[in-house]
């Protein structure tokens, strides 16, 4: 019965009674409905075909399974593998209740040696499987790249986000604040509405021009003009020293101004003066904090060159600090020590930003796994006869010796199942290579990593 199944499979087709032998070595296997036939990560040991029922293959990125394709009735695989001497880069589970045909690795290499079609025929197959493979799994590489860009950018965007929520309700309280405080000290008559903005002047001038203090200074400032308010009967000394002290006002100065003013001004007056600074430093955190969302959403535009020509002259100081503020994150929950060595005179060069902007990525991202928080990252630019360079490199362990062949390698990674595709290196390759004419390569030992692409000017 099984051979009239494997006459039916259109790679035997037209084979003869005596190389039909060489296919009828294998064996049989049976797989229930969500059972895996092959793990990403495991070694080829033979070739497949599918009797009965459907296998769906997936490819984990970041936490998730990715589609890939699904192989039913007389499909089969194992030959790209066993060809290419490669490790499964994805995962087969059985959709249904499965029959799959299997030659052993002996029995698979007697076959192509006793059937020169079908060698023909799974090497053409080879070419354009593994190619719409690659294109699958590169899709989704780049894909998984974007999330951990747009995953950093959003952990970014929250600081500022949230300090900024904070703020806006510390404000409306404090404006209320003072809103009120001005309102009971102009209806007492006591002090005009003209003198209270003279006073503000006054105390906001003050503020610019007092030196800056260090934490002591102004600890003993808080503790002189608190004092100065506790003898005056001042309720919350403490609280609203700390308000005056940050302004620059001291002791001698508010002698001044009560010197000046109503007796039975004193408290609301230095009340609202405390609460008109901390107004103005709450306006002075929230634009900081604004300004630091639209400089990350400006280096999120120049890092995917949104409202931009694909090609166009680039500085490639721009990208790779775009790449790194996307990046920043990680680098600092990595504590690494990142150096940067730029040759500021290097002219720009005819690029398409956003690839390049992938290729720094996939390399700086590297460097940080390797170097693994506790070492330095070098960033390099300079120029040689005709070409531009940069250079990523760190102190980490480096790439050992009988890995280094295989760097470059599609679907080569030395991290755990689900943490790389293995097309990093590679897509970065391709870019380099393929659209911008340059060149990638790299030097390792322990201590001293870099990975070089250079570019024509």
């Amino acid at each position: 019965m099984i051979t009239e199944t494997l006459r039916r499979v259109p790679l035997f087709a037209g084979l003869t009674e005596e190389q039909l032998l060489y296919v009828q070595q294998g064996n049989e296997i049976r797989l229930r409905s969500g059972e895996y036939v092959k793990r990403a990560g495991d070694p080829p040991d033979g070739f497949y075909i599918v009797i009965e029922g459907q296998i769906e293959w997936t490819s984990r990125v970041g936490k998730q399974d990715v589609y890939v394709m699904t192989l039913s009735d007389r499909e089969f695989w194992g030959h790209e593998l066993l060809l290419t001497d490669k490790l499964y880069p994805v995962s087969g589970r059985a959709l249904n209740a499965v029959r799959v045909y299997k030659l052993e690795t002996d029995a698979f290499w007697r076959m192509l040696s006793g059937c020169p079609s079908i060698l023909r025929r799974l090497v053409a197959l080879l070419v354009e499987r593994w190619g719409s493979l690659g294109t699958v799994e590169q899709q989704h590489a780049r894909l998984a790249s974007l999330g951990t860009m747009a995953a950093g950018l959003a952990h970014e965007l929250n600081n500022p986000a949230a300090a900024s929520r904070r703020m806006i309700g510390g404000l409306r309280e404090s404006l209320e604040g003072t809103q009120a405080l001005a309102s009971k000290l102009e209806d007492s008559g006591l002090i005009s509405s003209r003198h209270l903005a003279g006073i503000g002047d006054e105390v906001r001038e003050r503020a610019r021009t007092t030196p800056t203090l260090d934490a002591l200074q102004l600890s003993d400032r808080e503790e002189e003009v608190a004092l100065w308010l506790e003898e005056r009967g001042f309720e919350d000394a403490w609280q609203v020293a700390s308000s005056l002290a940050a302004a620059g006002l001291d002791a001698a100065w508010l002698d001044s101004l009560a010197a000046r003013t109503p007796e039975g001004t004193h408290r609301e007056l230095l009340l609202w003066i405390g609460e008109s600074f901390t107004t103005r430093e709450l306006l002075n955190q929230l634009q900081v904090a604004i300004e630091r969302i639209s400089k990350l959403v400006e280096a999120f535009k120049q890092y995917s060159y949104m409202d931009r020509a694909p090609l166009q002259e680039i500085d490639v100081h721009d990208g790779l600090e775009s790449t790194l503020t996307m990046l920043s994150h990680k680098l600092k929950s990595s504590r690494v020590d990142l150096i940067r060595e730029y040759d500021e005179t290097l002219p720009p060069v005819s690029a398409y930003g956003s690839e390049l902007n992938q290729v720094w990525t996939n390399l700086i991202d590297n460097a940080i796994d390797a170097v693994d928080g506790s070492d330095r990252i070098w960033i390099r630019t300079s120029q040689e006869p005709g070409r531009l360079l940069v250079e990523i490199a760190d102190d980490g362990p480096g790439v050992p010796e009988e890995v280094q062949p295989h760097v470059f390698e599609p679907f080569f990674t030395t991290k755990e199942v689900g943490e790389g595709t293995g097309l990093g290196l590679d897509i970065a390759r391709r870019i380099v290579a393929g659209n911008h004419k340059g060149d990638i390569r790299f030097e390792s030992k322990p201590g001293d990593t870099r990975f070089q692409v250079r570019l024509p000017m």
